[in-house]
Order: C-alpha cells, then structure tokens, then sequence
C-alpha cells in the first residue's frame, strides 16, 4: 500500500535513561505498513530501546512516537493496554514464564486479551506451536527446552494474537543454521499472509537482507546513518555502512567504549 500512511512514525525523537547518557538523539522513522523493516546497528546503539518506545514501555524525552496515526503516551495505561492487543513482541532474551509449560506460556497473551472458550485457545496455541515446529513440546516445562527453543516458544507467544505489529528483538540469536532459515522464512510469510507489519532488530545483516523490504542503520550516537532497500544498503560507499555490513574492524566505529587513557585509570605515569 505506497499511498497508505505508515503503522509507525518517529518524529524527532530523543531518549536516555538518565541525563547524562543520551541513547537516541533527534531519531526520525517510518515504518510501512505491510513491510518488514529491519533495525540494524552495533550494540548500545538504541535498536531495542527504540522498540521499548513504540511499545510505550518508557516514554519518549522528546519528539512523538504515533501508532497509526494517534500519539503513544506511555502513562495512559488504557491507551497502553489497547495498544499492546495490537502488537506482539518476540523479546530478545524470550522473556518466558518459567512457572508455565510451553502451552500456557502461548496461551497466556489469548487468556490475557481475549475471552476465547478454551477448546479455541486450545486450537491456536497448538497451531502456533506447529509453525515454529515445537506442538510436540507444548506439556513440557520451560527448564526442559534448549535456549533456541525457548526462542521459537517466544515467537509462538508473539504471533498468538495474530497482532498488526510484530516486533523482533534479536530473533536469530541462539538458533542453529536451520532454526535461523527456518524462523527467518517464518517472518516473512507471516507477514505477507496476514498483512502484518514487522519489525526486526538484529545484527545479523544477510539473514535480515533476505527478508527485509527496508532497513534503517543506527550509528553509536543514536542517529540514524543510513536507510533504504537491502540493495541500496549494500550500493552504499559511506564508511560506516560499509563497515557495519562488511564486518570490518578498522573503521568509524570504534571498538572501545569512551574511557580515559588505560593509563591515567591505572595511576601510571606518561
């Protein structure tokens, strides 16, 4: 849909989490409803606080956050609640209930959500389950299951409401090659069978090049250095594109985070 306004806009936004560190700084975003939008950058760059604002998970120091069209107020707890029906959220370290088994842990966002007789819930969960290939896991416990399955029983959970707005916080992490194929593949299609819109941050630059539509580059400041096609990414002859997708050492970005001389830490003399 080129002519529909976008599910998502970031107009000027800035955030930190105390004063003196600023994470994003005047960060303006578009994102396409219908698309899959990658967020990529080092790390401490800001990719999953940005997701955290548009979940209203903290509230923006400046510049608005919109979700179709209506300004995100993070301290309206309704508007919040409303809100969180519409998206769903695959966290970055899963964020399981470790108290629930894999079926309940699914179900909770349908029981939370929705008023669905429990022979539906049953329905949805086990078919969620079957998409990322673990229906046969749904009676264990959370402490039964690999770190790359707790993965896909997260992104069941996050897709159980079948929500407009899919966001994913570092999906590929702690999966195999075939679990990363598998699950990449999985994101898009369902994007494109429910017309949802997905956002993915991640570091995996060719798993998400793949897959993504557009994709948004964040420097280590919190600006935003580069946007546009996977191929037009990948054209770019900016130093700091080149060296984030290439996976260069030597470039703009630096390896340390600011600090004194090692010296002048360790009370050595020049």
């Amino acid at each position: 849909m080129p002519d529909a306004p976008p599910l998502i806009e970031l107009d000027r936004v800035g955030f930190g989490y105390d004063p003196s560190r600023r994470i994003l700084e005047d960060v303006s975003l578009r994102f396409g409803r219908g698309e899959v939008t990658a967020i990529l950058g080092g790390s401490g760059c800001g990719k999953t606080t940005l997701l955290r604002l548009i979940a209203g998970v903290h509230a923006v120091d400046a510049g608005q956050v919109r979700f179709d069209g209506a300004v995100v107020d993070a301290h309206d707890r309704a508007q919040m609640y409303r809100l969180r029906r519409r998206l769903g959220m695959l966290f970055q370290f899963g964020a399981l209930f470790t108290d629930l088994s894999v079926f309940d842990n699914v179900a909770f966002p349908l029981r939370e959500h929705t008023r669905l007789p429990e022979a539906m819930v049953r329905d949805i969960v086990l078919m969620k389950l079957n998409a990322v290939g673990l229906r046969g896991a749904a009676p264990l416990r959370i402490a039964q299951v690999s770190g790359g399955m707790a993965r896909r029983i997260a992104l069941a959970r996050a897709i159980a409401l079948d929500p407009e707005l899919i966001m994913y916080d570092e999906p590929f992490t702690g999966l195999d090659p075939i679990a990363m194929g598998v699950t990449a593949n999985l994101i898009r299609k369902l994007n494109d069978a429910t017309g949802a819109t997905s956002l993915i941050v991640s570091h995996d630059v060719q798993e998400c090049f793949a897959i993504c539509d557009r994709a948004y580059l964040l420097s280590s400041q919190g600006r935003v250095v580069a946007h546009g096609t996977p191929d037009e990414l990948r054209a770019s002859t900016d130093p700091e594109v080149r060296q984030f997708i290439d996976g260069l050492p030597d470039g703009p970005v630096r390896f340390h985070y600011p600090a004194p001389p090692l010296a002048t830490d360790l009370g050595l003399r020049a």
